[in-house]
C-alpha cells in the first residue's frame, strides 16, 4: 500500500539518485596522492547525507541508487571538462582506450540532482510514519527504499500506465512494440508485471474489440495454455458477433481449466443459441 503511495507521488524524473553526494576534487587528489585508506575524506555540497560519512559507505550508498533504478553517474551529475592533454587521472591512455567519464560532483546543474534531494527527504520522512500508520515497531515495519518504488527503473510507472500512454499517442501497434521490447529488456527483473494477467486486464481498458483482441492474442503468444485470455478473448468476439470464434475459444478455455465453471457455463449459454 505505502508503495503504491509514492509510485503516486513520486515525479516522472524523481530519481533516488546518487546525485545527493559529492566528492570533492580535494578528496580525489588526496587519493590519488596515495593518501591511507584511514584518512579523511572531504565531502562537498553534501546536503541530506551526513558530511562525514565514511568513504565506503558513501559509495555503497550511491551504488544502491544506481542499481534500484538502473541508471550510472550521469543521470544525476553533470560532466566535466576534460584534463588537459586528455590525459586521464591515472596519467594517460593508450591508442583506442576510452577514457573513463569525469564528473563534476559539486555541481547543481542537473535538475535530477536536486529533485533526488527532495526523494530523500520524502523517504525519511515516509520511513519515520510508517511504523504508526501500520502499528509496529520501527524494526518489525517495512522500510522503504529506492527500490521500493522504482524497481530498476528511473521513472516509477506500471506497465499498464506506460503502455496507455503510448497507445494513446501513437496507437495500439505502437503499444504492442513497445510492450514487446520492454519484454525483451526487463523479463525476469522486478521492473514490470510481465504476468498473464497483466495484458487481460489491460484489453480490458481498450478502447474498442478490435484492439480488446489484439492483446489479448498478444498474450496468447506468451502464454498459449492461459484459460483466462481464451475466455476473455470469447468474449470480446460475442461483442464482434463471431459466435464461431467465441465458442472455439470458449471450448480451449474449458478444456485448460475443467474448473473454470463460469466459461463453462457461458459456453454452454452459447452453445443453446446456435
Amino acid at each position: 500500500m505505502i508503495a503504491t503511495v509514492m509510485s503516486r507521488q513520486v515525479p516522472v524524473r524523481a530519481a533516488l539518485v546518487f546525485a545527493i553526494v559529492i566528492v570533492a576534487p580535494r578528496a580525489m587528489a588526496q587519493q590519488r596522492a596515495g593518501a591511507t585508506a584511514n584518512a579523511p575524506v572531504t565531502h562537498e555540497n553534501l546536503k541530506i547525507l551526513p558530511a562525514d560519512i565514511p568513504q565506503p559507505q558513501l559509495l555503497q550508498t550511491m551504488q544502491g541508487f544506481a542499481q534500484a533504478l538502473g541508471v550510472q553517474c550521469g543521470y544525476c551529475h553533470a560532466s566535466a571538462p576534460a584534463p588537459e592533454g586528455g590525459r586521464g587521472a591515472a596519467g594517460g591512455r593508450g591508442r583506442g582506450q576510452a577514457a573513463a567519464p569525469q564528473f563534476n560532483f559539486p555541481s547543481d546543474e542537473k535538475p535530477a540532482k536536486k529533485v533526488a534531494r527532495e526523494m530523500m527527504t520524502m523517504v525519511r520522512d515516509l520511513n519515520a510514519r510508517v511504523p504508526a500508520a501500520v502499528g509496529k515497531t520501527a524494526n518489525a515495519a517495512v522500510n522503504i527504499q529506492c527500490i521500493t518504488c522504482h524497481r530498476g527503473v528511473a521513472t516509477p510507472r506500471q506497465l499498464a500506465d506506460v503502455l496507455a500512454q503510448t497507445a494513446m499517442e501513437k496507437g495500439t501497434p505502437a503499444a504492442m512494440a513497445q510492450y514487446k521490447e520492454l519484454r525483451k529488456q526487463y523479463f525476469g527483473a522486478q521492473a514490470y508485471d510481465f504476468s498473464e494477467t497483466t495484458l487481460v486486464t489491460f484489453a480490458q481498458r481498450a478502447a474498442t474489440p478490435e484492439d480488446q483482441a489484439a492483446w489479448l492474442r498478444l498474450n496468447l503468444e506468451y502464454f498459449p495454455f492461459s484459460s483466462r485470455t481464451f475466455a476473455a478473448l470469447a468474449l470480446v468476439q460475442q461483442k464482434q458477433n463471431d459466435k464461431d470464434g467465441a465458442l472455439k475459444s470458449l471450448t480451449r478455455a474449458v478444456e485448460l481449466d475443467p474448473q473454470n465453471a463460469q466459461a463453462r457455463r457461458q459456453l454452454d449459454q452459447l452453445k443453446d443459441t446456435k
